[in-house]
């Protein structure tokens, strides 16, 4: 376990490729660049954010109106231009049908041969026992039709419609191995896994993955996994339960299995009612593939620890508690009830960014939130702050919190990408003129003084 600032060195081991010497800076006031999409509906964004290899920055700003569908953009950093480029309902062909709106996009754009890959989730929702679950409709919309996975050309801009999910669910968790062509996806409410075949055009159902999933009440009720990692050699998909066990599903197989031997039971991760909402229970938050090691790096959501799984062995090596220096002083959680999916691998294929929460202070006293919430929230304010750590050395640095230039705060990010100059991308609440939406913000390369 490394303490702040500390570099681990040895014989072997890299140098950092920062281009000036960088120490954690946890008191520095970073300034975010706010943009203006245009839509004024647009509520919480989860992932919904990606760089892609025109340079280009595409994003889906969500809403959670019955009628109005979340919009896709993209953001040029050359020219700073954004441009509209569809409605998420309008591009599923659902756009007249007086159905509940195609509202979210919760995943990361995967891109293979020129087209970005994503799909859909419902962004309206019922408040039942103090739970979301799927919106109602009402007499004058009917209701949901299913999450749709999609395809975006980058050069003919154009979409394609390549299928709808399983049981008329949202897909709240999606990875795609872009060297066979096959999409992976978890529904929700209920977490039915599927895969869908792009060659094929075919869509295969493999049952549900975690019982009832969010759709359970009581006893019944598990959390779903919000993250599933693709082995780039053999195609092995890795994803997790409430229970905290580890499951892979083989390439040609159709039934998943249970990795024996290693959990994500951790001490350091802390403790957890498998049936009770309001966290991620056991499972990992964020994770992805890091071929030069064949070995997975991840995120535990609601403790904040960074994690290396070698699925070889198969062990959890937990490495450094990634949450910021002054949350890591108070030795508390952070406010946000699932923990942050703002992790991920940078450009250079060694450094990873994480954009996670921190106390405020006022007259020496903590603010402090509600304390519990059954939902996926903020449980009260807290400071943005980006975080990096280097791979090949361990090296854990705090750049700061972030701000905007009048001051606010960007609150509500779960979501993050990393441009070809290392600038920092993510979707955040932004008031003006008295007026909350959700848009687009950029943080300066971290490591360009």
């Amino acid at each position: 376990m490394l303490f702040p600032g500390l570099v681990m060195t040895g014989c072997k081991q890299a140098k950092p490729e920062a281009e000036t010497p960088v120490v954690s800076t946890p008191d520095a006031r970073i300034i975010a660049t706010v943009y203006n999409s245009g839509f004024e509906h647009a509520h919480d964004t989860y992932n919904g954010i990606s760089s892609a290899s025109d340079g280009k920055i595409y994003y889906v700003l969500c809403s959670q109106l019955i009628n109005i569908a979340g919009q896709m953009y993209s953001f040029d950093p050359k020219t700073r231009a954004t441009e509209h480029l569809g409605d998420l309902s309008g591009i599923c062909g659902e756009k007249e049908m007086k159905v509940v709106a195609q509202g979210k996009s919760h995943v990361n754009f995967m891109e293979s041969n020129g087209k970005l890959y994503f799909v859909t989730h419902l962004g309206y929702y019922s408040i039942i026992g103090g739970m979301e679950k799927t919106g109602l409709p009402t007499e004058e919309f009917k209701a949901y039709r299913g999450g749709h996975i999609l395809s975006y050309d980058m050069k003919k801009k154009t979409f394609e419609d390549l299928g709808i999910a399983p049981h008329n669910e949202g897909i709240i968790t999606m990875n795609m191995d872009t060297n066979r062509g096959l999409i992976y996806g978890l529904t929700w409410p209920t977490g039915y896994l599927f895969r869908y075949d792009i060659a094929k055009k075919e869509l295969k159902d493999l049952g549900p993955f975690t019982g009832k999933g969010e759709d359970g009440m009581g006893t019944d009720f598990r959390v779903v996994c919000r993250s599933i990692a693709i082995n780039s050699e053999d195609g092995t998909i890795y994803m997790t339960n409430a229970e905290g066990q580890i499951k892979r599903l083989k390439v040609g197989q159709d039934k998943v299995e249970t990795i024996k031997g290693e959990d994500m039971k951790k001490d350091y991760f802390g403790t957890y009612e498998i049936s009770t909402s309001g966290s991620m229970a056991y499972n990992w938050r964020q994770v992805f593939w890091y071929a030069p090691e064949k070995k997975l790096y991840g995120v535990h959501g609601n403790s904040g620890y960074l994690f290396r799984f070698d699925p070889a062995i198969p062990r959890i090596e937990v490495l450094e508690r990634l949450t910021s220096i002054p949350s890591k002083l108070t030795g508390m959680g952070d406010q946000f009830s699932y923990g942050y999916l703002g992790f991920k691998l940078g450009p250079d294929g060694r450094t990873i960014y994480y954009l996670t929460g921190g106390p405020i202070y006022v007259d020496g006293k903590r603010v402090l939130g509600a304390g519990t919430t059954a939902k996926g929230e903020a449980k009260g304010l807290e400071d943005l702050h980006l975080i990096t750590y280097d791979i090949p050395t361990g090296k854990y640095l705090d750049h700061g919190a972030v701000f905007y230039p009048d001051g606010q705060r960007p609150l509500y990010v779960n979501s993050i990408a990393i441009g070809k100059d290392g600038t920092v991308y993510t979707l955040a609440r932004i008031t003006e003129n008295g007026k909350t939406r959700t848009d687009l913000i950029s943080i300066p390369n971290p490591f360009k003084k």
